[in-house]
């Protein structure tokens, strides 16, 4: 059983900056992909940014802002968020998928971003 639990969320000024952590527990390995997804009231959830082993790759919405990384030795993922904007305001959740899967399995219970104007 894998546990994904977010933290580092809260209210910011628009352009602040924020930096969300997930930390993983259970049958986890540093071969997992890692991945943040969105979602804000009243729209789907969306993807914001994944990481392989090393490399990051992220949504036009997040590039050049967001900045998604990992510490495999503490099974923690971060998503750094600068100029933050009123649009950016959603639940953020950490997300996992094993090597071989297609799909992200595993899911934590999300974290509040609520950026002002």
């Amino acid at each position: 059983q894998v546990q994904l639990v977010e933290s580092g969320g809260g209210l910011v000024q628009a352009a602040g900056s924020l930096r969300l952590s997930c930390a993983a527990s259970g049958r986890i390995f540093s071969s997992y992909t890692m991945g943040w997804f969105r979602q804000a009231p009243g729209k789907e959830r969306e993807f914001v940014a994944g990481i392989t082993w090393s490399v990051g790759y992220y949504a036009d919405s997040a590039k050049g802002r967001f900045t998604i990384s990992r510490d495999n030795a503490k099974n923690t993922v971060y998503l750094q968020m600068n100029s933050l904007k009123p649009e950016d305001t959603a639940v953020y959740y950490c997300t996992a998928k094993t090597p071989s899967g297609s799909s992200w399995t595993y899911w934590g219970q999300g974290t509040q971003v609520t950026v002002s104007s």
